[in-house]
């Protein structure tokens, strides 16, 4: 799929979600309007997934939207069919052609998404593969309305055979950003699935929950709700449409579970991105029909009303039976003393 592929109409939730004058000053927020978009990567082509995404942005911005949110892996691609246990040549090409794809952060990939958010005066988080020498990492990336990166997250526990190409994340990039909107962050895939992790997340206050994946299962759709319920906040899941002509045509690429079925209409993912409210009520989604625009308006009261009965981290807590620590501290393979000792007072 190229760049310059349609995308449906925007897919909007049934509530009523009024007018938003994208060019009013930033002032803390009482609702906000939000975007999750569900579309595919161009996969090994990071300048034309580059541009598909100005395009989203600019669609998503139009609506009037403050925050919009990408899948996982959107700048980079999910590696779908691609067989890192093999040590073949075949296999090191295939991880010189992903790790070429992949972006430095920061780097000018993450300077023309900062200058995006700030053209178009919005919050951005995107799904990227970062590269950081030769080690790939599956990270989320923020921007601000002033075209500020504010900082990353990468993912601390790849799932599966991901754990084959992508590092692991330490405690120094778990952040929750206080923002104009409420408090932004990003937990990715299946780490929504660590209870310690969202524990964590809920102990720094956050209320808008980013969970972009790369799971389309119906279980996902239990995991949103049950999240949202739990933490008392919002939950925006970000998942990619993927169709079989969206990759490398085979045999030079056989996507994984679809081996028999190359067909360029073929779904590899069907997405089921959805926005979910602090009571567990789905306010828009999960789309499986297609690339689309997820929109709905979030009234931040309904945190309040959702912790009046149960709050996680705080009424509804036993720090005298059960606690959790969590080291986020940056975490080195390798420390050269005479570093510590110029840091040192």
């Amino acid at each position: 799929m190229s760049s310059s592929c349609p995308v449906p109409a925007p897919i909007s939730s049934e509530i009523d979600m009024g007018g938003v004058d994208p060019s009013s000053p930033p002032a803390p927020a009482t609702t906000v309007r939000a975007t999750v978009v569900q579309a595919s990567t161009v996969f090994y082509d990071t300048p034309a997934t580059l541009g598909k995404a100005e395009k989203l942005l600019a669609e998503a911005a139009a609506l009037g939207s403050q925050l919009i949110v990408f899948p996982e892996a959107f700048i980079g691609g999910y590696p779908r069919g691609l067989n890192f246990a093999d040590r073949t040549a075949k296999g090191k090409e295939s991880f010189r052609k992903y790790h070429a794809a992949a972006i430095d952060v920061p780097g000018p990939e993450v300077e023309r998404l900062a200058a995006l958010a700030g053209k178009h005066k919005v919050y951005l988080v995107m799904g990227v593969i970062e590269r950081d020498g030769y080690t790939l990492y599956c990270t989320v990336i923020f921007f601000d309305p002033q075209g500020r990166y504010l900082g990353k997250h990468r993912k601390l526990m790849p799932t599966a055979l991901e754990r084959l190409v992508w590092g692991f994340g330490d405690g120094s990039t778990i952040p929750v950003f206080d923002t104009s909107i409420g408090k932004l962050g990003s937990v990715i895939c299946w780490e929504n699935k660590m209870p310690l992790m969202r524990t964590a997340m809920y102990a720094k206050g956050i209320q808008i929950y980013c969970a972009p994946t790369a799971d389309p299962n119906a279980t996902w759709q239990s995991s949103m709700v049950h999240i949202a319920h739990e933490g008392g906040c919002f939950v925006l899941s970000a998942n990619q449409f993927c169709r079989r002509s969206d990759y490398p045509p085979p045999p030079e690429y056989v996507v994984s579970g679809n081996d028999d079925d190359h067909s360029p209409d073929s779904v590899v993912c069907a997405g089921g991105s959805v926005i979910v409210s602090p009571f567990g009520t789905v306010l828009a989604g999960p789309n499986y029909e297609g690339e689309g625009l997820i929109t709905a308006e979030l009234d931040l009261g309904d945190i309040a009303r959702a912790k009046f009965m149960f709050d996680v981290v705080g009424h509804y807590s036993r720090p005298d039976v059960l606690s959790l620590v969590v080291k986020d501290h940056r975490a080195s393979p390798v420390t050269f003393a005479s570093t510590e000792q110029a840091s040192m007072p």
